[in-house]
């Protein structure tokens, strides 16, 4: 899965590199939804809702409270497969309308 083109396939959504050029970061109405690695990204860091969040960690390996994110609202998950299929392109999803949900409505896309 290329995590990079699935983030950017979404309404409005935004490539920047605020952290040098080393990170890529998504973002949609001027919020992150997404960060990644620049080139071959290994991990993700989404956001999720908090009982999401406990969820996810508890029952996947590949995925672990947000690597320099608040634990309570991000995840870092693995880009290697190791997750069901569709599952990695439906966390990258919800973030993205985790934070088009909490935009003003002049800002979203």
């Amino acid at each position: 899965m290329d995590v990079h083109a699935q983030c950017l396939a979404l309404p409005g959504a935004s490539l920047s590199f605020p952290f040098g050029e080393d990170t890529a970061v998504f973002k949609v109405g001027g919020k992150v939804f997404a960060i990644s690695a620049a080139d071959s990204p290994a991990h993700v860091t989404l956001k999720a809702e908090p009982p999401d969040v406990t969820g996810l960690v508890q029952t996947y390996d590949e995925i672990v409270r947000g690597y320099h994110m608040n634990k309570k609202h991000w995840i870092t998950a693995q880009v290697d497969r190791s997750l069901p299929p569709g599952l990695l392109a439906e966390l990258i999803e919800d973030s993205y309308d985790l934070v088009v949900d909490g935009l003003p409505a002049r800002d979203r896309p």
